[in-house]
């Protein structure tokens, strides 16, 4: 067959450790032969980052705001560890949150469901997508340690430089004490893309923080959604038959635990990040999770769900075979893809995007598992095999696929 053409560019993001490895895997076994490939790429490895002073983390992200959709392989957040394990001038911030406050998008993550692979959750049936606030709470937050004797205030200074000062506890023990924020026009952002979100996938909506105990931060949260559905997104909704409903976080994780899934999960920042990771192991692993991006001006970027596996990139890198799960990584490129084909008109690249991930749902479905899959699948006469391995053997039923497609 020809290759197929992309119009217009999506922005590659490479990464770190073993997923960088699989990223060029997948690539080579699975897009390059059939896509000609159309890319602006950025190496977001972790020693280019330092030795650019995350320019090229800031670069990147422009350029995805640019083009319109991007997609990311995984990237080491540094530490102390990691700092001199790089040798390393500085410690940078994470990229996924520098790229996140650039773009000012949420973050939807969404379980891959798959026949043979059952759900830790026996009800959940239908997928539940967590949508994250990418921005602000204890992200940006400032913390200290504080010492007996020690009063802590909070200090506004306005702009005619008056100040108010509240106090927020006398120490007369040891302790520690921390000040976040988050900005209204983001919350705002964040519940607009919510709402367009939901009605896009004709997909319940809930909402839910602690208003009863942070009753002035998270009621603004609260205010905001149910302001903006009320004025703007209820007829709609109803249209759609579908809901949208606040309730504290704690009802939620109820609810959730007992549903059948089919449902969108809005959450603060670090409730998001949080619960993304319950809602990925209840349906199975985190590598059968996508992960994407989505900004209020119609911005899209992919990503894996997952960290860069550290610990498989060591064996690898003294010549041992690895089972490390690639199928997030799989569905982070077909996800950019199949965008870019939306909004490009090109059926032929949407249509390649959904026989890649269904020849790789078949392929673990015939019971060809990496070994973290193994013990929770219930395919017949199941083995686990090596990255590699599972990669050939996605590539022959993808080959499969689209030779009887042109039969």
């Amino acid at each position: 067959m020809d290759k197929i053409q992309m119009q217009n560019p999506i922005v590659e993001l490479d990464g770190d450790e073993m997923t960088r490895v699989m990223w060029k895997w997948i690539k080579e076994k699975l897009i390059e032969p059939y896509v000609e490939l159309n890319v602006v790429y950025y190496d977001l490895y972790l020693k280019n980052r330092d030795n650019t002073n995350d320019k090229v983390t800031i670069e990147a992200a422009h350029a995805i705001k640019k083009y319109g959709v991007g997609v990311k392989c995984a990237t080491i957040t540094a530490n102390k560890d990691r700092k001199a394990e790089y040798d390393l001038k500085t410690i940078l911030p994470s990229p996924n949150a520098t790229i996140r406050k650039i773009l000012d998008g949420t973050v939807f993550r969404k379980p891959i469901t798959i026949d043979t692979i059952i759900p830790i959750v026996p009800g959940w049936k239908k997928p539940i997508t967590i949508a994250r606030h990418s921005f602000g709470d204890i992200y940006v937050s400032k913390s200290f340690n504080v010492e007996a004797g020690t009063k802590a205030e909070l200090v506004f200074t306005e702009s005619n430089n008056n100040e108010k000062r509240y106090t927020i506890h006398n120490f007369t023990e040891d302790g520690i004490v921390m000040g976040e924020y988050n900005l209204i026009p983001s919350i705002l952002n964040f519940a607009e893309t919510c709402f367009k979100y939901a009605i896009s996938e004709k997909c319940n909506l809930i909402f839910s923080t602690k208003d009863t105990i942070v009753k002035a931060y998270d009621y603004a949260f609260k205010d905001i959604f149910e302001r903006l559905y009320d004025t703007k997104y209820k007829d709609e909704f109803d249209k759609l038959n579908i809901t949208f409903k606040y309730t504290l976080i704690d009802d939620a994780v109820s609810q959730i635990i007992k549903s059948n899934g089919d449902i969108i999960w809005a959450c603060k920042n670090y409730d998001g990040d949080v619960m993304s990771d319950l809602v990925a192991t209840g349906f199975g692993s985190l590598a059968l999770m996508t992960s994407v991006l989505v900004s209020p001006d119609g911005v899209y970027e992919y990503e894996a769900a997952h960290g860069t596996v550290k610990n498989h990139y060591y064996k690898y890198l003294k010549g041992e075979l690895t089972s490390t799960n690639p199928v997030a990584l799989i569905f982070t490129w077909t996800g950019a893809l199949r965008k870019r084909g939306e909004l490009d008109s090109n059926n032929d690249l949407v249509q390649f995007t959904d026989i890649v991930e269904q020849s790789t749902i078949n392929t673990i479905n015939s019971g060809i598992v990496t070994k973290d899959l193994f013990d929770i699948s219930t395919a017949k006469n199941k083995k686990w095999v090596n990255t590699q391995e599972l990669i050939d053997k996605i590539a022959e039923e993808l080959k499969s696929k689209l030779t009887s497609a042109l039969v």
